[in-house]
């Protein structure tokens, strides 16, 4: 094993050692105590099947695995419209091999692409305990020995694995349904996205420039926090080997649906092979996860759910842990917003395979993990295959199908994984370097101050931007509004950025996978509502943020800087529903710890 990988990893177990053995405890409890289809009273267990048609009889003789289906379907998200079909097919695979399946239960799922901007965004973290939650009561019945999670985008899948680890007794395999096929270059959007905000585009060509690269159902084709989700569950070895990003409709896509549910019979809570998700997801696992993340130049949203999902299987893994593995991970792939081409491209090039048995030989994945398909990572190191009809597995590609998007583990496109903790007067956040010059790692300027990303909007409209400047967004965090993706100010920061200007992005909000080319700060805790340090800043200050350092600070004289008032926060607003999540925004934790109010509350 690469020596940081290993010491960081043993650093995490030692802190981990009191919760993970309490969680440990709890799972084999409820294995053998707890909550199971044959303990159920005659009238409990005839309620669970009076509307499972033929598979009643099976289910009432508790011989055999009833496989848990937790669903995110919805025909709005074009990620998950493909899963309509999906139960009906499950339950026929199922009866292949002598099991049974139910829907245990839907979860919402919140498009973050429709919501970017607009005030349904400050929903969207919290949607992530929503649907764990939600997770928790689909299984709460008894009924089942094994889980399938149907879900694919940004919180759902942290939201749907954390829900789970809850019953990590019970084995669960993650079903993505595969990204979109690639529409109009990715490049092309963002240079009409940049003319749009510059006034030089109509919004019909805005629009049929979006229409055109989100064009059909299936995953966002960018290497955002949906597509990072993909990845990460192939190399915590949740998913069938290479389920991540084979397009929907597709005769394979269906063949590995078939390998999930003919494998999570086989793994259930009463076989010879039994694979509880809890063990699964264990240090190595959590580890991995972050490796895979810092590779590939995945979603900055993930360092808030890697700690949240490891908070609910009890593991603490922070910031330092993860700039630190950054530091000694190269990054072998550029997808875009890193890089020209889309996961598509990626996968073509040589995809999970590729990066998986890289990174293996590399020593710094943990090859010996318990996946859910066998007993450590190397058939991950895969690429799944039809040959005659039916599917199989061959060894990843020898050499990237194209040096532009992915390299080897020799000679990667860097020696940083591109993530860095930034910390100083102005508190602890990170920067996603890996899409960002070099030469902007370091930007001094005077802070410009606001409170919303339109206000924002509107000072780069009026010209007050055309300047060097950091721009700082506060009020942005979990308490003060849910911390919403500030994914808006992407174009008129980046065309400030190409007029010349050093500019430069603060805040306690997030920016999501999205986040590119401009030095974005961000996750900034402890937030501005409640005292923290960004609610001292004025207008003026000048404030120096630097990755080659990991430092933000406001050059301000220490004395003054400690006698000065807090800023008030901006009126909290209603509507949306927001007033509904007024609970999880009061008792949130910081975002480093995962920015829950729900594990914080649970004492995870």
């Amino acid at each position: 094993m690469n020596s940081t990988v290993e010491a960081v990893t043993q650093r995490i177990i030692e802190r981990s050692r009191p919760g993970r053995q309490r969680y440990l405890d709890l799972i084999d409890r409820q294995r053998e105590e707890g909550i199971r289809r044959s303990a159920l009273s005659c009238g409990n267990l005839a309620h669970g099947f009076a509307g499972s048609g033929d598979d009643k009889q099976a289910i009432a003789a508790s011989q055999a695995p009833n496989i848990g289906i937790i669903t995110a379907y919805n025909d709005m998200l074009s990620a998950h419209a493909p899963y309509y079909r999906y139960p009906e097919q499950i339950k026929v695979w199922a009866r292949e091999v002598g099991a049974t399946a139910q829907v245990a239960g839907g979860v919402p799922a919140m498009c973050d692409g429709v919501t970017q901007g607009q005030d349904g965004m400050e929903l969207s973290l919290f949607s992530r305990d929503n649907i764990a939650m939600g997770t928790t009561i689909g299984l709460s019945h008894a009924m089942h020995e094994a889980v399938l999670l149907l879900g694919i985008c940004d919180k759902i899948v942290p939201g749907l694995l954390i829900g789970a680890l809850r019953f990590g007794h019970l084995p669960s395999i993650l079903v993505p349904a595969g990204p979109m096929p690639s529409g109009l270059p990715n490049k092309e959007k963002q240079r009409v996205r940049q003319l749009y905000a510059e006034g030089k585009a109509s919004r019909q060509e805005l629009l049929e420039a979006e229409s055109a690269s989100y064009h059909s159902a299936g995953t966002c084709t960018f290497y955002g926090t949906a597509n990072s989700n993909q990845m990460m569950m192939e190399v915590m070895g949740l998913h069938v080997p290479g389920a991540a990003f084979v397009n929907p409709g597709t005769k394979l896509r269906q063949k590995l649906t078939r390998a999930a549910v003919h494998r999570i019979a086989a793994i259930g809570r009463d076989s010879d092979d039994y694979r509880p998700l809890g063990r699964c997801v264990d240090e190595k696992a959590i580890v991995n996860a972050t490796v895979g993340l810092l590779a590939t130049g995945g979603s900055t949203n993930h360092a808030i759910h890697i700690p949240a999902i490891a908070r609910a299987a009890g593991i603490i893994i922070d910031w330092q842990d993860m700039d630190e593995l950054s530091r000694a991970t190269p990054l072998l792939a550029r997808v875009y917003p890193n890089g020209s081409g889309d996961v598509n491209s990626f996968h073509g090039a040589g995809g999970m395979g590729f990066v998986i048995r890289e990174l293996l030989a590399s020593g710094h994945l943990h090859r010996d993990v318990m996946t859910v398909w066998n007993s450590d990572l190397s058939a991950y190191a895969q690429e799944p295959a039809m040959e005659d009809d039916e599917l199989t597995w061959q060894p990843a590609p020898a050499q990237s199908a194209d040096d532009a998007m992915l390299k080897p583990a020799a000679t990667p496109f860097a020696k940083d994984g591109g993530m860095r903790l930034m910390k100083g007067n102005l508190g602890r956040a990170i920067m996603k370097t890996s899409a960002v010059d070099r030469d902007r790692w370091t930007i001094e300027a005077p802070a410009q101050i606001f409170d919303t990303q339109e206000a924002v909007i509107a000072a780069f409209a009026d010209g007050r931007l055309d300047r060097d400047v950091v721009v700082v967004v506060r009020f942005q965090g979990p308490r003060a509004n849910g911390m919403p993706e500030l994914h808006k100010l992407t174009p008129p920061l980046g065309v400030a950025q190409d007029r010349g200007y050093r500019v430069a992005l603060l805040t306690d909000g997030r920016m999501s996978g999205a986040s590119g080319k401009v030095p974005a700060t961000i996750h900034l805790s402890p937030e501005a509502l409640g005292g923290g340090p960004l609610a001292r800043l004025r207008g003026g200050d000048v404030v120096r943020v630097c990755a080659e350092t990991g430092s933000i600070e406001a050059l301000v004289d220490a004395d003054e800087w400690a006698a000065r008032p807090l800023a008030e926060p901006p009126a909290t607003r209603d509507g949306l529903g927001r007033e509904l999540y007024a609970l999880m925004r009061a008792h949130a934790d910081e975002a480093e710890k995962g920015g829950s109010a729900m594990l914080a509350e649970a004492g995870l």
